[in-house]
């Protein structure tokens, strides 16, 4: 069976070494990397070059678009589809609309930000590709992980080795994965 590798695995024991890790990695053009730590570690994101997030402005959509359809709806229903007059009240007022307004600006708030933060995630991801890699394991226990895909365009397995091996990293090896996706991962050291 044919293996071909998913990435290159390298373990670090302090944060520092993760954070000045991940900066090297960053700085010498790999695109598609990522680290893997027990807790959240403070200036990591800024170190691998993570842009900030869209999901604030996907919030704020969800709001407008509640805002919006909440009195489309109202002045729709009150002043054409059903006019009703109640103590000579106009048929579409915007005091009276407030609490209707507000909740349904929460409400599809709520739901743009649910769904926008599953989809930026990719979530759920019921299967990722290093899951059988004992390093990556170990990561949600006590060692941080840094991982350089094999997707990566600047990624050659020797290159690769060389810079997480002088940045540090211990335990480096490559993680292959089996041509045929009904198998399961192993992990090869070198």
């Amino acid at each position: 069976m044919e293996q071909r590798p998913v990435a290159t695995v390298a373990e670090f024991r302090d944060v520092n070494a993760l954070v000045a890790a991940a900066r090297a990695v960053y700085e010498r053009g790999y695109t598609r990397f990522d680290c893997y730590t027990p807790y959240p570690v403070h200036g990591l994101d800024r170190a691998m070059g993570v842009r900030r997030t869209i999901l604030p402005y996907i919030s704020f959509l969800g709001g407008v678009t509640g805002l919006a359809s909440a009195l489309l709806l109202q002045w729709w229903t009150g002043g054409y589809d059903y006019r009703l007059n109640i103590g000579g009240k106009p048929f579409f007022a915007v005091q009276f609309s407030v609490p209707i307004d507000f909740e349904l600006t929460v409400l599809l708030c709520a739901f743009f930000t649910l769904f926008g933060l599953l989809g930026l995630c990719k979530l759920p991801m019921w299967w990722h590709p290093l899951q059988g890699d004992a390093s990556f394991r170990r990561a949600t226990d006590d060692t941080f992980v840094v991982a350089i895909f094999s997707d990566d365009p600047r990624y050659t397995i020797k290159d690769t080795e060389e810079l997480l091996r002088s940045m540090g990293g211990t335990n480096v090896h490559v993680h292959t994965a089996s041509a045929d996706p009904s198998t399961t991962l192993q992990s090869v050291t070198t």
